[in-house]
């Protein structure tokens, strides 16, 4: 009786053996089949990219993080559905599938990649500055994260130059406005905006006119003592310009243009800074 015990014993604990070794293979069988499929998935994104036929490509990507999730080819694929759209101008789509990324793979290695992505989709949907506001303003905050996060990047490098050119377009929206007001002669509105061009914008190229537009408004209101001091600006930053000259005209030739030699051309620094004490 014992004898039979131990025998069911036995054969009840080798069953048990043989039913966990079982599932396991059944387990190992179904990964490799779910990763086979993640590799047939985006090779085929990759094969209908090439055909140009990018939205199913995209979804094919798409697919690959679905299907892998905690694969490192799921935060790939997201930056190449959000790569493909860029490439072939749908910036709108791209900048979804960036957000998402940005939002659900915080620590990538790519991160900085997937913000100047998204910056640059920002920067080609600016059509009009007068109306893309909007865009003018996104496309600055992600290049400034750029930079603040990761200065030493090849992409910080080019987000400075393209910071450059938006403080441009952020210019000359202002002076489109100044200038608006200045043919409504609407003096003080006028006024305000071409100070903001002095003041936030003075290493762009509307600057010059900007200067030249608070000598003749000052000189129009009367108050020539602050036309005078907007033409010493004016001289000392851009002597050789017609907005000088024109300046000069208009206080009268009996003004005294400034000169400067060589070397305090070569050390200038900002406007404002340079002349801080002369709106004190």
């Amino acid at each position: 009786m014992k004898f039979c015990n131990l025998l069911f014993s036995i054969i009840i604990l080798l069953t048990l053996i043989s039913c966990s070794q079982k599932d396991e293979k059944v387990s190992i069988i179904k990964e490799k089949d779910l990763e086979m499929q993640m590799i047939e998935a985006y090779n085929e994104g990759l094969k209908e990219y090439k055909k140009g036929d990018i939205f199913f490509a995209a979804k094919k990507f798409n697919e690959v993080e679905l299907l892998y999730p905690q694969s490192i080819w799921a935060p790939r694929s997201a930056l190449m559905a959000a790569y493909i759209f860029y490439s072939d101008f749908y910036f709108n789509d791209a900048i979804f599938e960036l957000e998402r990324f940005l939002e659900k793979y915080k620590n990538h290695p790519n991160t900085d990649y997937a913000y100047y992505l998204i910056a640059i989709c920002h920067y080609n949907l600016i059509v009009d500055e007068k109306r893309d506001l909007g865009e003018i303003i996104k496309s600055k905050k992600y290049f400034n994260i750029l930079i603040k996060n990761y200065p030493n990047t090849d992409f910080a490098e080019d987000a400075q130059y393209k910071l450059q050119l938006i403080e441009e377009i952020l210019a000359s929206k202002e002076l489109y406005l100044a200038n608006y007001y200045l043919q409504r002669e609407k003096w003080i509105p006028a006024m305000n905006r071409y100070k903001k061009i002095v003041n936030e914008y003075d290493t762009t190229i509307f600057i010059e006119e900007a200067l030249f537009r608070l000598v003749e408004l000052n000189f129009k209101l009367g108050l020539v003592e602050e036309a005078k001091k907007y033409t010493v600006l004016l001289g000392y930053n851009y002597q050789s310009s017609e907005w000088y000259n024109r300046s000069y005209e208009i206080l009268n030739k009996n003004y005294k243009k400034r000169t400067i030699n060589d070397n305090q051309s070569k050390n200038r620094e900002s406007i404002i800074k340079k002349f801080k004490k002369l709106f004190q």
